[in-house]
């Protein structure tokens, strides 16, 4: 088995600015699907001061990955610090990334998630 069904990324933040001439600053959740079965993922996105968002439908097929940007996976606000919680009905695993291009030397984050279990 790889990997687990929960993870959680507590530090999200999807920037308003994206300096002329490059790339849209942008995040993005990684998902590592090395086993045999289809992953079902549903991700709730959480906010200091307004309710869930849930995305549900996502799938990340066996042995595959999927790499989900934020900007067009769902209604997340830009400027806004937010987290999310993956849940997925088989063992994944989850890496969050983020391009910040708000200055000429674009800079790139990237971390595994928490995994829950």
């Amino acid at each position: 088995m790889y990997g687990k069904t929960q993870w959680m990324i507590p530090d999200m933040y999807w920037p308003e600015i994206t300096t002329p001439g490059h790339y849209v600053s942008h995040e993005a959740i990684c998902v590592l699907n090395a086993g045999p079965r289809d992953a079902h993922l549903t991700v709730t996105f959480y906010f200091e001061d307004r309710e869930p968002i849930v995305c549900g439908g996502l799938l990340c097929a066996a042995q595959r990955t999927n790499h989900m940007r934020m900007d067009k996976l769902a209604a997340v606000p830009m400027g806004v610090p937010y987290a999310a919680l993956v849940c997925s009905d088989e063992p994944v695993v989850v890496q969050y990334s983020r391009l910040d291009t708000t200055q000429a030397e674009n800079g790139l984050v990237t971390t595994i998630a928490y995994p829950v279990e």
